[in-house]
């Protein structure tokens, strides 16, 4: 192995999507045509970009949304993917997970748009049919049976990392790191023949530094938290994961949420989806469902873990302490 991996040399790619950069790490013959390789994987990033942002209004999502409650509309492939696995995610969390929340996440200003009182109020008013409800898949068409809002923003993410995957795998290559933000999926092992390694964040929006270390082969992780992406509200901070049953921020939520599963989708979803049911229910049913999960949670003695599944209830075989 030693020799084989004097013979490789390292190719690291990356690119823009979804107001971020996705990043490929994996290593290859000296020679290897990394620039068709570059092409193809951001062929595939403005794909998801161009179907399922809610930042660009001539999306497909966003055209989705526009069209009006019993109108049949006909969705891409990839877009028809996400939408059937939030669904599908969606009705095994028992709606935690809910694609339908994109008038409240406008509202409250974590979309392309200021937040607004107005529509913060309507949003905590409204009456809500869960997404696994309100949208009707049929072959290739999307209708909605009542008026939503659809936002994958918990979803595409994931789903962008396993397109990454699934370039490089056309390419030949089988073994490597791909990721966009937090959300990474490992494929194979290092040249070494050791598993990748993937940090978790300590959970503190004050600086970037790692809580704990994964050891990761053939698997995806994703982990959803309150401590990147949030708002004042009378100086209140508020996390941008919603709680469906509210309409608004959740008001309180474990500091992060990590899952590990075979595709980064299913991980990213899995994630906001434990994160809303907090470390009680969402321990619970990560435990019924085999999910493996990681809860760091807040005390008045810091952050502390909880670790479900297989994987996470063994910190000596995937995960270990940060020890920099």
């Amino acid at each position: 192995m030693s020799k084989m991996s004097t013979d490789l040399a390292r190719y690291a790619l990356n690119g823009p999507t979804m107001g971020t950069r996705w990043s490929v790490l994996f290593h290859a013959p000296s020679g290897f045509d990394a620039g068709v390789v570059q092409v193809d994987l951001q062929a595939a990033m403005d794909e998801v970009d161009t179907q399922m942002s809610t930042w660009r209004p001539d999306s497909e999502l966003m055209r989705l949304n526009g069209t009006p409650a019993g109108e049949w509309v006909s969705v891409p492939a990839p877009l028809l993917d996400v939408l059937r696995l939030g669904l599908a995610i969606g009705r095994a969390s028992g709606g935690a997970f809910d694609i339908g929340m994109g008038d409240a996440v406008t509202a409250w200003g974590f979309g392309a748009e200021e937040a607004s009182p107005d529509r913060i109020r309507s949003a905590m008013e409204a009456r809500r049919v869960p997404a696994h409800d309100a949208l009707e898949i049929d072959g290739t068409r999307v209708r909605k049976r009542v008026p939503i809002t659809l936002d994958l923003n918990g979803i595409a993410k994931g789903y962008g990392v396993d397109r990454l995957a699934g370039i490089l795998g056309v390419a030949g290559i089988r073994d490597g790191l791909v990721g966009i933000d937090g959300e990474m999926r490992a494929m194979g092992l290092r040249p070494d023949g050791e598993a990748w390694t993937v940090a978790v964040e300590q959970p503190d929006p004050e600086r970037r530094a790692p809580h704990s270390l994964l050891s990761l082969q053939d698997c995806a992780v994703a982990t959803s938290g309150d401590y990147r992406h949030w708002t004042d509200v009378q100086g209140r901070r508020l996390s941008h994961t919603m709680d469906p049953a509210r309409g608004a921020p959740l008001a309180q939520s474990p500091a992060s949420v990590t899952v590990l599963a075979p595709t980064c989708a299913e991980a990213d979803a899995w994630a906001t989806a434990l994160m809303v049911l907090g470390a009680g229910k969402g321990g619970e049913l990560a435990r019924r469902a085999g999910i493996d999960a990681l809860f760091l949670l807040r005390s008045t003695c810091g952050i502390r873990s909880c670790g479900i599944g297989r994987l996470f209830g063994d910190a000596t075989t995937a995960v270990r302490a940060w020890e920099g």
